[in-house]
C-alpha cells in the first residue's frame, strides 16, 4: 500500500490534520484535547478488545496492532493512549460477565492502571481492603475505572506471595499530577494512590489464570506477548512519523545545504535511505511473526514456549531497530531539529520514551 494511503483504513485526512494541529497544545497541557478524545470514542478505539457481547469491536490482534501503528504515526501520545486504553479489554475474560458488563457497557468506558504490584490487599469480609501507590497510569484523567495489582496480606510469610488484580472506581482513587517525562507528554501517565479502599471479591481477578468467560482467540494469547506486541506497534508508528518528518526537513534544507556544504545533502539523504530500508525490513519481519503466530491461535493451536520467545524477541528487535534508525539520523538534521516544538523533535522524544519501556528493552544481545 502506498505510504500516503495506508492510514486511510482507519483515520481520514481531516482527522489526521486535526490531531497533528492540536498535538503541540496537547503536549503543553499534558493531556489530549476533548476533540481528540471524542475521535477515540467515535471510532470505538478503546473497545478494540472488548467482546461484542459487551458492545465492543473484538478486533483480531494483527489488525489492532496495525491500528496502533497508524494512531502512533499520527501522534505518539495519541497512539499510546489508544493502545493502553484498548488493552484493558483483555481483562474482560478474566472478570465475571456481570462485572464486565458494568465496566465496559458505557460507550466511553476505558481502564487505566499499572501492572506493578505496589499495593497491599488485606482480606476482609466479602472482599479486600486495598492500599498502595502505582506509577505510570496512562490515561488517568479520563479513565472510568482503574486496575492495580496488589500483594495479598497473609498470616504467614510466603516465598511466593499471592498477587491479584483489583478493579478500583474513580472515587476511590487519588491522582497525583506527576508525569514529567520528556516524551509522550500528553498521556497523563500519572501516579495513583488508594488508602483503605474496600474492593468486593467480584471486583478482583487473576490475570495469570486461563481465560474462560469469552471464547475469542485473543484471550488465549499470552498476556506478556500481547503487551509486547502492542508496545512494539507503537514504536513502529512513532518511528514512521519521525522518518516522515526527517524526510521533510531534508527536502526543505536540500538547496541550502548544497550551497553551504555540497557533501551534506548526499550524506544525509543516504543515511535516510539506509534507515528507511532497515526500518521497513524490520517492520515486515515483525508482522510476519505476528501473523504466523496468530494463524496458529485462530486454528486452536496452543502457542509453544518457543513461539512466545520468538514473539518477545521480535518485539524487542523491532523497537531497537526503530530507535537505532532515529538515532542514526537525528544528529544530522540540523539545529532546527533540537527545538522542542519541531514535529521531528517531538517524534524523536516520543520514540525514546516508548522504547524505554521495560518490555521492549533486551538485556542481552539477541540475533535471529
Amino acid at each position: 500500500m502506498p505510504k500516503e494511503e495506508w492510514f486511510r483504513e482507519m483515520f481520514n485526512k481531516n482527522m489526521v490534520s486535526v490531531i497533528r494541529e492540536q498535538s503541540l497544545a496537547m503536549e503543553k497541557a499534558g493531556t489530549v484535547t476533548p476533540q481528540v478524545l471524542d475521535y477515540i470514542y467515535e471510532l470505538g478505539l478503546f473497545k478494540l478488545f472488548v467482546p461484542k457481547e459487551l458492545g465492543g469491536r473484538m478486533v483480531p490482534l494483527p489488525e489492532a496492532l496495525r491500528i496502533f501503528e497508524q494512531a502512533s504515526w499520527i501522534d505518539g501520545s495519541f497512539g499510546w493512549l489508544v493502545t493502553i486504553g484498548s488493552g484493558g479489554g483483555y481483562f474482560a475474560s478474566s472478570i465475571s460477565p456481570e462485572v464486565s458488563r458494568r465496566i465496559f457497557s458505557d460507550s466511553r468506558a476505558v481502564i487505566a492502571g499499572s501492572g506493578f504490584p505496589s499495593g497491599v490487599a488485606r482480606p476482609v469480609a466479602g472482599g479486600y481492603e486495598v492500599s498502595g501507590q502505582w506509577k505510570f497510569c496512562s490515561g488517568s484523567t479520563h479513565a472510568t475505572v482503574f486496575t492495580a495489582n496488589c500483594v495479598i496480606e497473609a498470616d504467614k510469610p510466603s516465598a511466593a506471595p499471592e498477587i491479584r488484580s483489583f478493579i478500583l472506581l474513580p472515587e476511590q482513587v487519588k491522582i497525583a499530577d506527576d508525569w514529567r517525562a520528556f516524551g509522550l507528554k500528553a498521556t497523563a501517565s500519572h501516579s495513583i494512590s488508594v488508602e483503605g479502599a474496600y474492593v468486593p471479591a467480584e471486583m478482583t481477578f487473576e490475570l495469570a489464570k486461563q481465560h474462560t468467560c469469552f471464547p475469542d482467540p485473543l484471550f488465549r494469547y499470552p498476556f506478556m506477548q500481547f503487551a509486547e506486541t502492542s508496545f512494539a506497534a507503537v514504536s513502529i508508528g512513532v518511528c514512521r512519523h519521525f522518518l516522515d518528518e526527517a524526510r521533510r526537513m531534508v527536502d526543505l534544507s536540500r538547496e541550502a545545504w548544497k550551497a553551504s556544504n555540497p557533501d551534506r545533502s548526499r550524506f544525509v539523504t543516504d543515511r535516510l535511505e539506509q534507515a528507511d530500508t532497515e526500518f521497513e525490513q524490520a517492520v515486515a519481519n515483525f508482522y510476519r511473526v505476528i501473523d504466523d503466530t496468530w494463524q496458529k491461535q485462530i486454528g486452536c493451536v496452543q502457542l509453544s514456549e518457543a513461539d512466545g520467545q520468538q514473539i518477545s524477541r521480535k518485539c524487542k528487535q523491532t523497537a531497537k531497530t526503530a530507535l537505532h534508525c532515529a538515532q542514526s539520523l537525528f544528529p544530522y538534521l540540523g539545529i532546527n531539529a533540537i527545538m522542542e516544538e519541531a514535529p521531528v523533535n517531538r517524534a524523536w522524544r516520543d520514540l525514546q520514551t516508548v522504547c524505554q519501556h521495560t518490555l521492549l528493552v533486551s538485556f542481552r544481545e539477541t540475533g535471529e
